[in-house]
């Protein structure tokens, strides 16, 4: 696998990039991404993933694109709604790179479909809005080591933490969140959020996926960014390892 000239042109600000160059550039060529959502987190992502040059990218959303989307879902536009969200998403990932390969899936992921759905993937970006759905892309994540990058928002309020939970000292999702099945939450409907909100999560969560593929710097497994836009806010906790989690409490030992 090479660069071609063309590609050498569009990547030539990562390639001069001492902490990245040509073998991170590579390293994103030969990748296979999932991201599930193409909502107001996915759909940020979607589009740094896609002009960073990510080889292959499968986008998984059920649902249609609604007016009421495009005020933070900004790889839409007026025109798409109604249409599926993973079909119109992959349309104009693929209108910003060509030389890359997006592919769309209109299903909700679950315990019987997940492991087939994730196979030969690299990297899950997590953005749905589904609590049940995000332990289940966990749950396989972690039994595919996979790395998870998993990212939420909420009216001016966001979190980001990237999972290894197979590796010692590292935690899962489950290490987090605990064994809740189901989980009551409030949709952005309900509580509204701030369109920029979701754009500065979803790109954070498209660097992760980057640093997942390709390292560099400090490795942010094992930690959970918080952010508060209302306060203008960044701070990250330490997540330590659950030695009675179900799913990793014995991983590493």
């Amino acid at each position: 696998m090479t660069l071609s000239d063309s590609e050498l042109d569009r990547y030539a600000r990562h390639i001069v990039l001492r902490e990245f160059g040509g073998a991170g550039q590579m390293r994103l060529k030969a990748a296979s991404v999932a991201i599930v959502g193409a909502g107001g987190i996915g759909s940020p992502a979607i589009q740094y993933l896609a002009a960073a040059g990510i080889g292959r990218m499968l986008i998984f959303d059920d649902d249609v694109v609604e007016p009421s989307n495009l005020q933070r879902q900004t790889i839409f536009a007026s025109e798409d709604a109604g249409q599926g969200k993973a079909e119109a998403a992959a349309r104009r990932a693929a209108a910003i790179n060509p030389h890359i390969a997006v592919e769309s899936r209109t299903m909700r992921l679950d315990a019987d479909n997940i492991a087939g759905a994730l196979a030969g993937i690299d990297v899950v970006l997590d953005g749905c809005d589904n609590f049940a759905t995000r332990l289940t892309i966990a749950d396989a994540a972690y039994a595919a080591r996979v790395p998870l990058v998993s990212a939420a928002v909420d009216q001016f309020e966001g979190q980001l933490g990237v999972y290894r939970g197979w590796e010692a000292a590292k935690p899962c999702y489950r290490c987090f969140v605990g064994d809740s099945p189901m989980r009551e939450g409030v949709s952005c409907a309900e509580s509204g959020i701030l369109g920029p909100v979701a754009g500065v999560l979803g790109s954070l969560a498209a660097l992760e996926v980057l640093r997942a593929i390709a390292p560099f710097g400090d490795d942010p497994a094992g930690n959970l960014l918080l952010v508060d836009l209302l306060a203008l806010r960044f701070r990250t906790i330490r997540l330590p390892k659950d030695p009675g989690c179900r799913s990793c409490g014995n991983a590493g030992n």
